[in-house]
């Protein structure tokens, strides 16, 4: 008998300030939307929750119907739904899990609801081959740096072996970005000013890499006040603004691939993962690639596109889900905006969440 093919899967992602709808079967791309409000939280600085969650309002019914046209299908062809549970924005999770419920019961399909950070390791499959099973995987972005250690994502905990003790990565290039008088986001513009500059003109400091240190743990509070001092302390400098920025960017992503290519070694993993919003930094990839030609690991990094939020990976990882056999989110899912990474789905009885 001919193989039945798996359903399509809806993903809707609304964490932060993008509102991303995307459909997805056996691991195909079949549509896409996409909506931003950056633009709205650029005067202040920086996220302003209650002006995301309107702007998810707004745009996630839109979404859904670009993402349908573009795929040339309609509200019926959809087989199931996932959405980022958590972590995130509380006010912008409530506006995904509700209108991913509604959608769900109005279409009498199964919901899965999946984790933010799962869904960064899960961003590139529509594009490239499956997970290495085991990985070592280090996620950036604006809200988290960690070290993991992945399994089959769908199935198996993810193991923390060091996370950000204070700051993100990305939470830092957005500091030091205002401190230098860029605009926001931080991390594009950090680095769009450090290409063509000299990154050895500034020693600034590398945290957590001495004898004694956690080999897995990161902090960037230390270094993006000693941008901030060092920016205080010389008002009149003659060292170049662009040296200034790629020498931080330098001790940034030094730090990153170092221990990133120092977990690998030590757990004889030979494949390293690297996703979030940070991740589509041009100097952390091009670092990272050296690293681990030199150290004999293969490196994956998802395309640019698909390392900021976006409803791809949340479709991919449902999609997973579905394929893999996973038992549907309870009805009763909820917005969890701290959710801890150690399953790929949440709202689910995993035995660690009925320890905890």
């Amino acid at each position: 008998m001919p193989v039945q093919p798996s359903p399509v899967v809806m993903g809707i992602e609304t964490s932060c300030d993008e509102t991303g709808v995307a459909l997805v079967r056996d691991g195909v791309l079949l549509g896409e939307a996409l909506s931003t409000s950056m633009d709205q939280h650029a005067r202040y600085g920086g996220v302003v929750p209650e002006i995301a969650a309107r702007a998810h309002v707004q745009a996630v019914v839109p979404c859904v119907r670009a993402a349908l046209s573009s795929a040339g299908l309609t509200a019926a062809d959809i087989g199931a739904v996932a959405v980022t549970a958590g972590p995130g924005l509380a006010t912008a999770l409530h506006v995904g899990v509700s209108a991913a419920k509604a959608y769900a019961t109005a279409l009498d399909v199964p919901l899965y609801g999946v984790h933010h950070l799962a869904g960064h390791l899960a961003a590139d499959l529509v594009d490239g081959e499956p997970l290495p099973d085991p990985v070592i995987a280090l996620i950036v972005s604006g809200g988290h740096t960690s070290l993991l250690r992945v399994g089959d994502l769908a199935r198996d905990p993810i193991v923390h072996l060091g996370d950000t003790l204070d700051d993100a990565a990305g939470e830092c290039f957005d500091k030091v970005a205002r401190v230098l008088g860029l605009p926001y986001p931080g991390g594009p513009a950090v680095d769009r000013g450090a290409v063509g500059n000299d990154p050895t003109a500034l020693a600034f400091p590398r945290p957590l890499t001495g004898r004694t240190d956690s080999p897995y743990t990161f902090s960037f509070s230390g270094l993006k006040t000693a941008v901030a001092r060092w920016v205080e302390a010389h008002p009149d400098s003659t060292v170049p603004a662009g040296d200034v920025i790629a020498s931080f960017q330098e001790a940034v992503v030094d730090v990153l691939t170092a221990k990133a290519v120092r977990a690998c070694r030590d757990h004889e993993i030979g494949d390293l993962l690297i996703v979030g919003g940070v991740a589509a930094n041009s100097r952390l990839r091009a670092l990272a690639a050296q690293r681990c030609d030199a150290a004999g690991i293969r490196l994956r990094i998802p395309a640019r596109k698909r390392c900021t939020d976006n409803g791809v990976m949340i479709a991919a990882l449902g999609d997973l889900l579905v394929r893999s056999g996973a038992a549907p989110s309870r009805p009763d899912l909820a917005a969890m905006p701290g959710a801890f990474l150690d399953h790929a789905q949440l709202g689910v009885a995993h035995p660690a969440q009925r320890a905890a």
